[in-house]
């Protein structure tokens, strides 16, 4: 197995509806086994470039296409079976019920003896730190878990080209070092060629052997690390990449108030099928002003617990209320539980459901009866704050990923709740994204509103949280 050559030849894509290029005039050259980490801010192209060096926007009527992309000599498409993509959601990949079956699905498809496909499988999942064996079912697992078998299933292929979308950014700390252990493991056995996209840069610098930036599209530094990194540091800074080196604030000391908001009582949780409680009985209280932070490694029963604290899941045991009603969370009619808590979905796509990013904004105050000037007016603060005013009229699902967690974390505020729960609100986004959405879940934290955020990100609950709830095994950690 060989490295694949890249070439974009003033390469460019740009989506239906849109009037700027995600990707314009392109020119760049990658040799065969080189490691590169791919940057840029949220929004920048980069994601775009993936999926176009993955083949996958041939034939797309959503978009147009300029110039060349091409894989070993020839359109990305065509080289699709060289090609090893992970992307930013592990459910878009998930094929079969049973995890082992997914990994050996590629191999089985690429035609690999029938003879190596199980030996190939289970190096791979065991190179990611995947330990629940080939049985366990792919509904039961939690999103980084989703993960890490997505990796092993791209892993198995041993690809000529590897191609990765932020492929740590919903692990705990240990899995993600896992991840890149056994993405440097693979690369160096199979001279395979990298291309990482990634916001948090540091962990990546001894695996790669160059950095690409992109800046709206087009090429903007281009070398070694520490050339890049030297060089263009302060104008990366101003773009919004996490340069090495960057230091983040600790959240000072605060007096919340005693106000509950939300209480869970004895709360459980087990999914269909399964022998065992995700979340064992858990009790806590939620004040209002206070940011609680859920911390805890993959499969623990974050969002789990998220999910009860919600109302979007019914507890097997226990129940979950607010001080204002005694109906539990759970029972109540959708508009009257929007009025008690906004949500943040893992995987924000699956919260919109409106056609262009600005009626997504001004649904939950519709519903909850303000004026359409309100509306309105919320909006266009939220647009505003969150780098999105640009992207108003277009369609959610065209986003980037770090723009649809910002529309997700908008859509949670617009209606201004008493309470928040939040799953991986900082997914996908630049220094600069990250530091406004912190600014302002402060503001609102500040104002009265409660937090309930699961993270991975140990920056922002470090700059946040007021109180760390540790969890591992479905309850609550010594």
């Amino acid at each position: 197995m060989s490295g694949a050559t890249l070439l974009a030849r003033r390469w460019g894509w740009r989506y239906a509806g849109r009037r700027a290029w995600a990707v314009g005039n392109l020119d760049l050259t990658v040799p065969a086994g080189q490691r590169v980490l791919l940057l840029g801010a949220s929004g920048s192209g980069k994601s775009t470039l993936l999926v176009g060096l993955g083949g996958l926007l041939h034939g797309q009527e959503s978009g147009q296409a300029a110039g060349e992309l091409l894989v070993d000599g020839v359109p990305a498409y065509e080289a699709r079976h060289r090609t090893g993509f992970l992307l930013q959601d592990p459910d878009s990949q998930l094929v079969m019920s049973r995890s082992g079956d997914d990994v050996a699905f590629g191999p089985e498809c690429h035609g690999v003896p029938p003879d190596q496909i199980w030996p190939r499988v289970d190096e791979a999942m065991d190179a990611v730190g995947f330990g629940y064996g080939r049985d366990r079912p792919t509904a039961a697992l939690s999103g980084g878990e989703k993960q890490r078998l997505a990796l092993a299933g791209q892993l198995a292929n041993r690809p000529g080209l590897l191609l990765l979308d932020e492929p740590t950014a919903n692990l705990d700390p240990e899995g993600a070092a896992l991840v890149r252990e056994a993405v440097a493991a693979a690369v160096a056995a199979t001279a395979s060629t990298l291309v990482v996209v990634e916001h948090r840069v540091e962990e990546w610098l001894p695996i790669i052997d160059r950095v690409v930036v992109l800046g709206d599209g087009e090429l903007v530094a281009d070398g070694p690390p520490d050339e890049v990194f030297g060089r263009h540091r302060d104008a990366l800074e101003r773009m919004g990449v996490w340069v090495p080196g960057t230091v983040v604030r600790a959240a000072a000391p605060r007096t919340v108030a005693t106000t509950p908001v939300l209480r869970a009582d004895a709360v459980s949780y087990r999914h269909r099928g399964a022998l065992f409680d995700a979340v064992r009985a858990t009790t806590l209280s939620l004040r209002a002003g206070e940011a609680l932070a859920v911390v805890g490694p993959n499969g623990s029963g974050k969002t789990t617990l998220a999910m009860m604290l919600a109302g979007l899941a019914r507890p097997r045991t226990g129940s979950v209320l607010a001080p204002d009603a005694n109906r539990p969370l759970h029972r109540r009619r959708p508009a009257s539980l929007v009025r008690a808590v906004g949500t943040v979905f893992q995987q924000p796509e699956h919260q919109f459901v409106r056609s262009t990013v600005r009626d997504e904004l001004v649904q939950a105050p519709k519903r909850l009866g303000w004026s359409a000037e309100r509306s309105a007016a919320r909006a266009d603060d939220l647009l505003d704050r969150l780098g999105l005013t640009v992207l108003a009229e277009a369609n959610p699902f065209t986003l980037s990923g770090g723009q649809q967690r910002r529309l997700s974390v908008a859509t949670a505020l617009s209606g201004a709740p008493p309470a928040l729960v939040l799953d991986e609100p900082t997914f996908g986004q630049d220094a600069r994204t990250w530091r406004e959405l912190l600014r302002l879940l402060e503001e609102v934290r500040d104002a009265g509103t409660a937090l309930v955020t699961v993270s991975h990100d140990r920056a922002f609950v470090t700059a946040l949280a007021d109180r760390v709830l540790p969890m591992a095994d479905g309850m609550v950690a010594a």
